[in-house]
C-alpha cells in the first residue's frame, strides 16, 4: 500500500521586485497535520516534489493557536489562519498564496502595518495618564461586560481587510477590524473619554462612508466577532455626531444672518 501524503503548491517570490514562481512540495503525511507544521517540515528539509532543493519557505507564524493573528494566508484561495487549517480537511493540492492586499516582503510574509496606523489614527486604546496608581477604574456592568468581550477577541489577522471589496488603494478604508476597535473602546467607561476624536477620525476619507456592507468581514472572521454589528452602531453614532455638529454650526450660523449648515447641503 502506498504511503499517504500531503501535496501543496506555494507561490513564492524572493522579493517585491522578484518574478512569482510556484513550487511543488510532497511530505509524508501525519495524523492532526496543519499547514504550519507542513511548512516546518519544509524548513527542515527543503527538497521540491520533483527533487530539487530549494529555500525554507518565508512566512509568519508564532502562538500556533490561532490567537497572535501572524499566520494569515490564502489557503486554496480562502484567507485564513494556516495554523488551525488542518492538513485532512482541505482540498490536494493545497495552494498557498500570501495575502493579496498588503505589500509583499517574501513568500508568505506580508507588510501589515496598514492596520496598526489606522488603529493609531483613531486611538484605538485606553488613555491612562501618568506611570503612577490611579486608583480603581470605573465599574463595568457584566452585561456591557459580555457584549464587548467579542471585540477585543480581534487578533490583527487582517482576514477581514483581505476580503473586503471596499479595502483598497482607491478608497483607503481603514477595514472592518479598525472599526470594530473604534466601538470596543467607545463603549469603554475610561475609553470613551477619546470618542469624538475616534469618530471624527471615521467621517474622513477612508472612513466608515466607505463601507459597502458587503459583510465578508463577519463571514471569514477566525473569532467570530461581530464586525458588521460594530459597523451599524459606529455608522449611527458618526451619523448623529454629524447631526448634533450640524446643528450646532447652523445655530451659529443663523445668530449670523446666515441659513443653513455651514459647508453642508443641508
Amino acid at each position: 500500500m502506498a504511503e499517504k501524503t500531503v501535496q501543496l503548491e506555494i507561490k513564492r517570490q524572493a522579493s517585491p521586485d522578484a518574478p512569482a514562481v510556484w513550487e511543488k512540495f510532497e511530505l509524508p503525511w501525519r495524523p492532526g497535520m496543519n499547514v504550519i507544521s507542513a511548512m516546518m517540515e519544509i524548513a527542515a528539509n527543503p527538497t521540491t516534489a520533483d527533487g530539487r532543493n530549494t529555500t525554507p519557505i518565508t512566512y509568519d507564524s508564532n502562538c500556533l493557536e490561532e490567537i497572535c493573528g501572524s499566520c494569515a494566508m490564502r489557503i486554496n484561495g480562502k484567507a485564513r489562519m494556516a495554523c488551525s487549517a488542518l492538513v485532512d480537511n482541505l482540498e490536494q493540492p493545497i495552494r498557498l498564496e500570501p495575502l493579496s492586499k498588503f505589500p509583499l516582503v517574501r513568500d508568505l510574509q506580508v507588510d501589515r502595518s496598514v492596520l496598526f496606523e489606522n488603529l493609531k489614527a483613531v486611538k484605538a486604546w485606553v488613555p491612562v495618564d501618568g506611570t503612577y496608581d490611579l486608583g480603581s477604574g470605573p465599574r463595568v456592568f457584566p452585561q456591557q461586560q459580555e457584549a464587548s468581550y467579542p471585540l477585543s477577541n480581534c487578533i490583527s489577522c487582517c482576514c477581514c481587510m483581505e476580503v473586503c471589496p471596499q479595502f483598497n488603494d482607491d478608497t483607503g478604508f481603514v477595514g472592518a477590524a479598525t472599526i470594530a476597535q473604534v466601538k470596543l473602546f467607545n463603549d469603554h467607561p475610561t475609553g470613551k473619554v477619546f470618542k469624538e476624536e475616534r469618530l471624527r477620525a471615521l467621517a474622513g476619507d477612508g472612513g466608515i462612508q466607505e463601507c459597502g456592507f458587503a459583510q465578508n468581514c463577519v463571514e471569514v472572521c477566525p473569532k467570530g466577532i461581530p464586525l458588521t454589528n460594530a459597523i451599524s452602531d459606529i455608522s449611527r453614532d458618526s451619523s448623529r455626531r454629524r447631526k448634533t455638529s450640524c446643528a450646532a454650526k447652523s445655530g451659529a450660523a443663523t445668530s449670523r444672518g446666515m441659513i443653513g449648515c455651514p459647508g453642508s447641503r443641508f
